[in-house]
């Protein structure tokens, strides 16, 4: 049996981008595109996209929902912010929790249709923090835990938002500090955990978008804090996905890992380019038609089987 799986990267709203590509394939398909994958893995925006899938929101509705929901949660004077940014996080997280409180209406983890795993980050210990639906006998608590506090965790991103606490005293950041293209996450919980044959496995990996990598001068000189301040970040996020990417090739293999992700020009899209929401949803349904014939054989000839939680919130 085919077992294929949906991974799906951090990048603010540049979230746009895969919701957009998801929503051109489901306007093309004529279908769902959450019934036809058995595992859905997101990180950050990411994470929030997969939450909403689960739940069984069209695709299409994720996309309305970050056009309606960006100008607000990156609201405010750019100088401004800058300043803000400098002692507290860039953004309050009021709106956007007001916004996923409103779309997720109270929902538990409990209610999705379809296995997920959303990665987060424990503060207290420096310990990943997996949020996962009960796809196994020994998940018996996250299925209890609210969609909301999901993703207000997994969304966490330092700097921008402040840090999501649960109930149980647990300080939590965004899942991009360590599995921003989470992709390895997803393949290891496959044949790790769910115990799928690697063979039977096929991967769509969702990028959202992806400038060109450049260290500048740290390639060849000794530069100190200050030129690297401005470049770490990029550095980290482009050996972690790379990581990721070569660990799912080896463990899948080359040919059954389908990664769409699109170069585009250093500086054009932001975490937070508000702006850019309708550049960056085009460019999302540009990919989606050009993907589209390529992708449906492999993951879009039948619906996955029915996903059967271990635990349900009547227990």
């Amino acid at each position: 049996m085919i077992r294929r799986i949906l991974s799906i990267d951090g990048g603010g709203i540049r979230g746009v981008f895969p919701a957009a590509f998801l929503a051109t394939l489901e306007d093309a398909l004529g279908c769902r595109v959450a019934d036809y994958f058995d595992l859905i893995v997101g990180t950050s925006t990411g994470g929030i996209i997969a939450l909403g899938l689960g739940l069984g929101w069209p695709a299409g509705e994720i996309l309305d929902f970050y056009k309606a929901i960006g100008p607000r949660v990156f609201a405010g004077n750019p100088l401004l912010r800058a300043i803000r940014r400098i002692g507290v996080s860039k953004y309050s997280q009021q709106p956007l929790r007001a916004a996923l409180e409103e779309k997720f209406n109270g929902v538990l983890l409990g209610s999705s249709t379809k296995r997920l795993v959303i990665p987060s980050l424990n503060l207290e210990n420096g310990q990943i923090h997996l949020y996962k639906t009960a796809h196994h006998r020994k998940f018996r608590q996250d299925y209890k835990e609210r969609v909301l506090d999901i993703a207000l965790a997994t969304a966490a991103a330092p700097t921008y938002f402040p840090t999501q606490v649960t109930n149980a005293g647990i300080p939590l950041i965004d899942g991009g500090v360590w599995a921003n293209n989470p992709i390895a996450v997803a393949v290891v919980e496959a044949i790790g955990v769910l115990e799928w044959p690697r063979e039977s496995l096929r991967v769509l990996s969702l990028g959202c978008t992806m400038p060109p990598f450049d260290a500048g001068a740290a390639r060849k000189l000794p530069l100190g804090l200050g030129p690297w301040a401005a470049k770490i970040a990029d550095v980290f996020m482009a050996g972690q996905s790379s990581g990721a990417l070569g660990t799912a090739y080896t463990l899948v293999g080359h040919d059954n890992v389908y990664r769409i992700a699109p170069t585009t020009p250093k500086g054009r899209y932001g975490l937070d380019a508000v702006k850019s929401i309708n550049d960056l949803a085009g460019l999302g349904s540009f990919e989606g038609r050009n993907y589209c014939a390529r992708l449906e054989p492999v993951f879009f000839q039948e619906p996955a089987e029915p996903f059967q939680p271990f635990y349900t919130a009547d227990f």
